[in-house]
Parts: C-alpha cells; structure tokens; sequence
C-alpha cells in the first residue's frame, strides 16, 4: 500500500476534480458564483477593498491563503485580481509581523522552536538579511502564513522584511491569480454560462498558464538551489542514532492515504449521483417543476376586465424597449395604486381562460412596478430585502392574497400549456425580458405573446446563434424552466428553433449545438436616459 500512495494520492484527486466538474454540472453553482460577483460588481470600487481585509483577516488567522487569492482571480480577473491579493497578501505580512514581534512574540517564539527549519531560518537571516526573505518568498519551503509570524521574532527589520516580502511574492501570486481566473472561466464553460470563448481564445489562456507555471517553476528552483547553498535549511532534519542507518524504520499503514482514497470515492459517488438526479435537483435549488396544465375553459362572452389605467401607465413610462422611467412613475404612483386597488377586486373566478392569463400576467408586473417603487431610489430588485421580493405574500387579486412566485409558479405555470409567459412575466432587471409598453388583453393575447417572444429572440440579451461555432447562446430562463420549454417543444433548443431559422436548419440538418448560458445581468431596468437626467 506504501508503494502505490502516491499513485492513490494522484487517483483520488482526479476523483475529486472529477467530481467538482459534475457537480458543476448538476449543481447551479454558475448561479452562485454570478450572485458572489454580482454582490462584487455592487460594491462598486469598494468591492476588490473589501474583498482584501476579508483576506488579510483571514490569511492572518490561517486560513489558506492560496484558496483565498484563487477566488480573487476568478471574481476580479488577471489585472484587478493581481493587485487586489498583493496588496491584501502585503498587509497580511504586516499584520502577522507586528503581531508576532509586539503582541504574541513568546508564543510565536515557542512555535517556532518546535520547527526543525527555524534555527537555519534564523541563522540565515541575521547573515543575509532581506535576501533570504525574498528567497524564501520565491520558494514554498516555509507556507506563506507560517512565514509572516516567523520573521517576527527573527532579526530582520521590519521595512525590509515587508519590501522583501512584497516584491518577491509576485510571481506566485500571479501564478495562483491565473490559476484561479482560468478555473472561473473553465466553470462558467463547464455549467454553460460565460460568453462562449473561441478555442484560439483558450489556447492563448493555456499556453499563458503553461508559460506562467514554467517561469515560476524554474525561479523555485533557483530559489531552492540559493536556500540550500547559503543555508543549512535543506539539512534541517530530524537527528537519528548511528543504528538508524542500519536498519529499516517499520513501515506503519498509510492511513491518511486510504483516508485520502476513501473521501475521493465518496465525493466521486455523490457527484455521479447528483449529475443523474441533476434535473430532479433543479427543483431544490431553483423554480419548482411543474406539469404544464390547462385548468381553465374560454368563455367569449365571460366577464371582462378593463386594464385601460396600467395600459395609460406603461404608455406614458416605458419606451419601446422596454426601459422604464421610474421616476416619472413616481409622480404616477396613484394611478398604478389604482389599477392594483381594482386588481384586488377582479371577479377572477367569472373569468375565461385568456381573460385569467392576461389579469395574472398584469398584475404581475404591476405588483413589480408597484415593489421598485416601494423601495426606490435602487440599482438592482436584489436591493430590496429578501423576505420583501418575490416571496412576500402582499398581493391581492379577486381578493386572494398571493405572492410573486405564487403567482408565478402556481397560479400561472401549472394551470397554461403557455411557456412564452416566460418572456412576458418583469422582474425589473435588465436581463429579464422587455415590459412591453402595453398592457396585455385578452383578445390580443396570443398576438401579443408571440411578438414578445419574438423580441426577445432577436436581441443579443437573451438569444446568440453562432451556427460556425456550433454554439447557441440563451438566456439563462430557458435553464430555469427548461422544463416547461422541453414540455412544449421537445427541447430547449428545439423550443428556441421555432424564433430562429439558422437555428432550427442546423438541428433538422442532423447539428445540435452547444447550449451556453448568457449571464444575467439583474441591474435595474431603468431608462438610461432618465437614469441621468
């Protein structure tokens, strides 16, 4: 077992990559990572300050700082993520040596007795100074946290140390910073999302990867070769008997190997088996699935209802792309007031099929309206506080009082076969679909659905066919409920092929493309114009 640890140590950690990309997979982890760079995007330029305490707090308690500047690549980017760790890896040295030399010196001290590499360290250092910092630095001989404490009680200075530090700690923070921003890229690609890179575009992140770690690579081992030259660092091993020679040390179990192998497996079985439940999953992490149902009879000469008011509003405040001015609706707000009063006293029961559909799909957006205002001046619907969005049970219609996703996901979804209510339904963000500047009706409904849907698959926000590439790129509501999609049409992708005719040629030829998911954007869908007036 001895023999083959390190081949079992390389087996269980393919297993868990492997793992981590069907996860990825079953999992909406591109969501959550969206969320966390959405959150990131918001704070504005206070985003990479606050991303760099958290980190220097937390490399300063222990907690790995290479995982910690693996998530700034993959939030900031190469440029932003690069500075964002140096700067927050430099204050985290300053931290830890101030604490070590001025607060907790004896006991940093008593830690540092107990490494067998520390006297060499220390010795080192009091001959060559910042040298051996910027060696050590260059070097993983000593971890990085590890490091920050034990200058601390050494003889060097503190602005050498931090300069040394500093300087010489680059590389591998851009090493690990490229890491992390490759592995972002490689998520949004693996889950669908990101904007579909070209393979000429990967090549170029690839070789920049292999180059980065080659450099890296051979300034480690310079830096190893100058440690064991001028230091007794390499050496620094446990004394043994003159007897130990002579005889072989018993060979115990391996047990954090089999420890190792035995988490891999685990791992690697729960992923295979969320992958094959991936879709059952969706319904624990996202909408719920629903049957697509017709529960409701057209009645032409059913009870009416007039939506002329939201009709007037929605005229008067949103463009034709469906950019709202919030703040002329202000000044508007008793009228929209109004039509949620007259809303909550529909005779909703009296009414035909079509009827039903267009008062819920109304009352819908009107109740959203109704929320941005409630809490505007806001740049996104995520502003609001969770329990006052989509789950607040607020809304009155026919006198029963529901919520956003009640209406949604039980009053709408499961009781019409009408998956382009979808492209109708507003969540106020830039990535939802536009709000048409109209009020729907019910003896235009099918028309109106049917443009709207049409609108939405001739904009580059929501629908991108690169039929060169084989890849289509949707909106991420098609991933959301692709079950209702796949329920009407087959498939996602069969479903957008009725809006595209490149589309649907390159499926009836026999090539079906790629699905990437667009990012959504959940920025505020304010008109630009009045925005900045």
């Amino acid at each position: 077992m001895r023999r083959y640890s390190n081949l079992i140590k390389g087996v269980s950690f393919l297993l868990i990559l492997a793992a981590l990309i069907l996860l990825s997979r079953a999992l909406p982890v591109d969501s959550g990572v969206q969320a966390l760079q959405g959150w990131i995007k918001s704070l504005g330029i206070w985003g990479p300050f606050i991303f760099g305490v958290i980190y220097a707090v937390a490399a300063t308690l222990f907690l790995p700082a290479s995982a910690l500047t693996l998530a700034g690549g993959a939030i900031f980017g190469l440029a932003v993520g690069t500075l964002t760790v140096w700067l927050a890896a430099t204050a985290t040295v300053v931290l830890s040596f101030l604490i070590a030399r001025y607060i907790a010196r004896e006991k940093v001290a008593r830690l540092a007795a107990g490494n067998p590499k520390f006297g060499a360290i220390d010795k080192a250092i009091g001959e060559g100074g910042w040298k051996i910092v910027a060696m050590l630095r260059l070097s993983p001989a000593i971890p990085f946290n590890l490091q920050n404490y034990l200058y601390g009680v050494t003889a060097i200075r503190f602005w050498p140390c931090v300069g040394a530090s500093s300087l010489f700690m680059l590389p591998g923070t851009f090493l690990y910073v490229y890491l992390g921003h490759l592995g972002g890229q490689g998520l949004a690609a693996a889950t669908g999302g990101g904007g579909g890179k070209t393979a000429g575009q990967w090549a170029l992140l690839v070789v920049g990867l292999l180059a980065t770690v080659g450099v890296t690579v051979y300034v480690t081992r310079l830096a190893n070769a100058a440690i064991k030259k001028q230091t007794a660092i390499a050496a620094a091993e446990p004394e043994t008997t003159e007897a130990a020679p002579q005889q072989e040390l018993p060979q115990g179990t391996p047990w954090g190997t089999i420890a190792t192998a035995g988490v891999a497996i685990l791992i690697f079985s729960a992923a295979v088996y969320a992958y094959q439940s991936r879709e059952s999953l969706k319904g624990l992490f996202g909408p719920p699935r629903v049957t697509l149902e017709e529960a409701y009879e057209p009645r032409p000469g059913g009870t009416k209802f007039d939506h002329a008011t939201l009709d007037t509003l929605l005229w008067n405040h949103v463009d034709d792309d469906g950019w709202v001015d919030y703040n002329s609706l202000q000044a508007d707000a008793p009228d929209l007031d109004a039509y949620i009063e007259l809303v909550a006293g529909a005779p909703f029961d009296e009414m035909g099929r079509d009827e039903k559909l267009a008062l819920l799909i109304n009352a819908y957006n009107a109740f959203t309206l109704r929320l941005i205002l409630d809490h505007y001046p806001v740049e996104s619907i995520y502003d609001i506080p969770e329990d006052q969005r989509w789950e607040a049970a607020r809304w009155s219609i026919g006198g029963k009082i529901w919520s956003l996703s009640q209406i949604e996901h039980e009053q709408i979804r499961p009781k019409f076969v009408e998956p382009r209510i979808h492209f109708a339904l507003v969540c106020a963000a830039v990535s939802c679909p536009k709000l048409r500047n109209e009020a729907y009706q019910a003896d235009r409904l099918d028309e109106q659905l049917e443009d709207q849907t049409e609108y939405v698959h001739a904009g580059e926000r929501w629908f991108r066919f690169d039929k060169e590439a084989g890849i289509v790129e949707l909106t991420q509501l098609y991933d959301w409920y692709g079950g209702d999609f796949v329920q009407v049409g087959g498939s996602v992708v069969g479903y957008a092929a009725r809006y595209s005719s490149q589309l649907d040629a390159a499926l009836k030829a026999g090539r079906e493309p790629r699905i990437h998911w667009l990012a959504y954007d959940w920025s505020l869908n304010i008109d630009p114009a009045a925005a900045t007036s």
